[in-house]
């Protein structure tokens, strides 16, 4: 169990009858889902991946992304994430900056057809796309999988292996990729899982994506661990959700604010038994105490629980424990994993005191072993002593409860997820008509955040125009929902533009 597909060998063993995943007409047990994995990996070694390569998923939460995930690790392959919501250039760096070998992904979702999105001309380390789902269902997959080839016997993989690398956002507008290892991964979400109270009869719905380690370790990852039965949502609709959970009764189900609150808006709630309801995980931004209790009192959720992580803590920092009232649940993120440190410190790098605000930093095995092929910018976050710096500020009260008190240097959070503006500052300049941008976050009732462009332009364009030019080339959490022109924009002494008087 030091691995994770360790992890579902495991469960397979123990457990062979018991549903590992309900998806579009599959219901796999445990026993049937390790075969289709071992089929799969096998399929996978012909194709040439082996231990040491990496390998990238592109697709929607689907049962096939599980089993191509397991498969590939199983291997000892490395899993590379991709954004459903990336355009094809976006898609393109990461392939080729982490030299992926095989691309599996979809052929229908959302309107987009991935494989037509890139140029694999442009990807000389990329060997194979293998489509895993299309309009017809699983009917691409068992295809895939009926070949006349014998199934995996033996893993080719360790717990120390790299497991995945997750490409997370940086302030210089290049994604960089977080490494973390099996064992990892399996310590902190077996931590997680036992703070929440998952079980082998829980039956988990899993809205936030598989490209995400929300999705992925706090949602299927952590279903193999304690033997739950997975219940994958490609595309949040909030009628699906409550049919799913009524009809399937669904006990365990994470999401940002935002998916909540439209359940609690949802007009027609009344007419759906969402009673089996007994678990929820939120966090990604700050959260209305009356959101905590309207979920308790008005969805019927037991035990609402709110955490903190990033990337490069894979995924988890710290969270909330069963009995923590609404207040506490609400302004802050819990205390630290058992196992970890939390210190914060101010500018000069010395500790402050309890209550007092300052730079979050976090050591311990949650600690990301490093940025894919970065080692400068590995070294700027995490130093000599292990201490990973966040770039959050946040303070810890008497009981070591951290709250967080401001983001990430200009970070934009938009609907859950993270939006550097430098990343958006460095694709608006790539249009002819631009001279100069500035991006800002500003508050939106629905997202929470959403991004507003500041701009100088070289010759007149409409708003509407540099929307639709946005919306065809960044993914759509990134396009700005509105734009100020400027004839120029305000600089300090060296030259910096002077966000803050951009910002109202």
């Amino acid at each position: 169990m030091s691995t994770i597909p360790g992890v579902l060998f495991t469960q397979a063993i123990k457990q062979p009858n018991a549903l590992a995943i309900e998806d579009l007409g599959w219901k796999l047990s445990y026993g049937e889902l390790a075969e289709k994995v071992k089929k799969a990996a096998a399929v996978l070694r012909e194709m040439g991946l082996s231990r040491g390569d990496n390998f990238a998923i592109w697709a929607p939460n689907c049962a096939e992304w599980i089993i191509s995930a397991l498969a590939g690790q199983a291997l000892g392959a490395v899993l590379v994430t991709l954004n459903t919501r990336y355009k094809g250039a976006e898609a393109e760096e990461i392939l080729k900056r982490s030299k992926c070998k095989i691309l599996l992904t979809v052929e229908d979702f959302l309107g987009h057809n991935y494989p037509n999105l890139i140029n694999k001309d442009n990807l000389p380390f990329l060997e194979h796309v293998v489509i895993i789902r299309d309009r017809r269902g699983h009917e691409k997959f068992n295809a895939f999988l009926k070949s006349n080839i014998k199934p995996l016997e033996n893993v080719d993989v360790t717990e120390n292996d790299i497991s995945d690398i997750i490409f997370t956002s940086g302030t210089t507008g290049s994604p960089k990729g977080a490494m973390t290892t099996h064992a990892q991964n399996i310590k902190v979400f077996e931590s997680f899982t036992d703070a929440i109270g998952l079980n082998n009869s829980d039956k988990y719905l899993i809205i936030n994506p598989f490209f995400h380690s929300f999705g992925y370790k706090a949602g299927w990852l952590s279903c193999l661990i304690k033997g739950a039965a997975i219940f994958p949502l490609a595309i949040f609709k909030v009628e699906e959700v409550l049919r799913i959970i009524q009809k399937s009764k669904i006990t365990v189900m994470p999401g940002a604010p935002t998916i909540f609150q439209s359940l609690l808006d949802y007009t027609d709630l009344s007419k759906y038994d969402i009673s089996s309801l007994r678990v929820a995980t939120t966090g990604a931004t700050t959260i209305p105490v009356d959101l905590i209790g309207n979920m308790h009192h008005k969805l019927g959720i037991n035990d609402v629980f709110s955490a903190y992580g990033l990337t490069e803590s894979t995924g988890v920092v710290s969270l909330c424990r069963k009995g923590d009232d609404f207040e506490t649940i609400a302004t802050t993120c819990g205390r630290p994993l058992p196992g970890t440190e939390v210190k914060l410190v101010n500018n000069e790098g010395g500790m402050v005191e309890c209550e007092n605000s300052g730079e979050i930093l976090v050591r311990g095995f949650n600690v990301m072993k490093g940025y894919f092929d970065m080692p400068k910018a590995t070294a700027e976050v995490i130093d000599e002593d292990g201490w990973l710096k966040t770039g959050d500020i946040g303070t810890l009260d008497k009981n070591g409860y951290l709250r967080i008190t401001d983001r990430k240097k200009d970070m934009v959070i938009v609907g859950g997820f993270n939006v550097y503006p430098a990343e958006v500052e460095k694709a608006l300049q790539k249009h002819k008509d631009i001279a100069e941008v500035a991006i800002v976050g500003v508050r939106n009732d629905r997202l929470g955040e959403v991004t507003h462009a500041h701009v100088v332009t070289r010759k007149p364009i409409s708003e509407a125009e540099l929307i639709l030019w946005c919306r065809e080339n960044m993914a759509n959490y990134k396009v700005p929902r509105s734009i100020s022109f400027h004839e120029d924009l305000p600089r300090n002494a060296s030259g910096k533009v002077m966000k803050y008087l951009l910002k109202t």
